[in-house]
């Protein structure tokens, strides 16, 4: 099995990851050293995969005059084939795609050029596309290379879809995988039903995006009954930004979480701990405010790392909102052993070698 197989096998299986942010510098160009550290971060602590150039690591990145899709995707490609020739390990290598058609495979060629297993295509500022033309599009990148379908939540940018568009989604050949990110329980629910019932539901992984949910997504054994069939589905890892921080944690929660799965017993602490996270995340991504300071929240946490330089996004007006800087002090209080601050701190020096 060759090694682009052998991804495809383990995003089936299911890990962890992280969407990951951009590292900017003062004048708000591209830090790559601190871009590699942020990578190299990731790998350690254990994640299975990098997501690359999607909503975390800011969507301007495609705008005139940045043009640093390409860029970040080269980067995280190459940290990721150093860790693999170290290591002996496979690395799960996620572009994020948008725009029109043309623009999508555009995208997806290059990823394909720097040795990415699937892209997540998202479905970001289409509105008056029908769902047959989101479909047509999804196939045109299919064709390119394996697919990660994406229910976006309408707050940053996303829409709402019917059933039969997510059932006509899985029966595409190479859509090898689902991001579910409505913020929704009735959404989520449309897409793992469609998933579950689906002809080709064993070469589908789920992986929730629902950073409001999280543990409880990927501890959740879903079941429908049709035509006195019983049908499961199950979650089977997740792709998060909210993994992009506190990330050597989150590797250990979900390896505990895959255990009980595998026990069909949830143990009462991991319930209020998807309590805990959840609440984290509204400081980390800025609930209070409709998520406009989601990607400075997760910059701040890890700029108090030494992660991250500054909190800076491409658009000067994104940054934290009155409050939140004091609501993440909070979930640090109240949660100390959800953050991996030790273990950053004792391999920080080592990253940046």
């Amino acid at each position: 099995m060759g090694r682009h197989e052998r991804a495809l096998e383990k995003l089936l299986e299911g890990t962890v990851i992280p969407a990951t942010p951009l590292a900017l510098n003062q004048e708000r160009n591209l830090d790559e050293k601190r871009q590699r550290l942020l990578n190299r971060y990731y790998l350690a602590a254990g994640a299975g995969g990098l997501a690359v150039a999607v909503h975390t690591t800011q969507f301007a990145i495609r705008n005139p005059g940045i043009n640093l899709f390409e860029p970040v995707l080269k980067i995280a490609a190459e940290e990721a084939e150093a860790f693999e020739r170290r290591t002996g390990e496979v690395i799960v290598k996620i572009a994020g795609v948008c725009g029109p058609t043309a623009q999508a495979v555009k995208e997806a060629e290059t990823a394909l050029k720097h040795g990415y297993d699937a892209v997540l295509l998202s479905p970001g500022g289409l509105n008056g596309l029908t769902e047959d033309e989101m479909l047509s599009r999804t196939k045109a990148v299919a064709a390119i290379m394996p697919v990660v379908g994406f229910y976006l939540q309408p707050s940053v940018g996303g829409r709402v879809f019917s059933f039969d568009y997510w059932r006509a989604l899985c029966e595409i050949e190479n859509v090898v995988a689902i991001k579910s990110a409505p913020f929704n329980r009735y959404l989520t629910l449309d897409v793992v039903r469609a998933a579950a019932l689906s002809p080709r539901a064993a070469q589908i992984a789920l992986y929730t995006g629902n950073d409001d949910n999280i543990v409880l997504d990927l501890l959740t054994k879903y079941q429908f009954t049709d035509n006195g069939k019983v049908y499961e589905k199950r979650f089977v890892g997740g792709l998060l930004g909210h993994w992009s921080v506190w990330t050597h944690t989150a590797v250990r929660m979900f390896e505990q979480i895959k255990a009980a799965s595998v026990k069909d017993e949830i143990p009462a602490e991991l319930l209020t701990l998807a309590a805990q996270v959840t609440d984290a995340n509204a400081a980390f991504f800025d609930t209070a405010n409709n998520f406009k300071g989601c990607i400075a929240g997760l910059h701040e946490v890890l700029r108090r790392q030494g992660l991250m330089e500054g909190i800076w996004c491409l658009d000067e007006h994104e940054t934290l909102s009155p409050g939140q800087s004091e609501e993440i002090d909070r979930v640090y209080r109240m949660y100390p052993h959800l953050n991996d601050d030790d273990f950053v701190a004792a391999n920080l020096k080592r990253w940046t070698e």
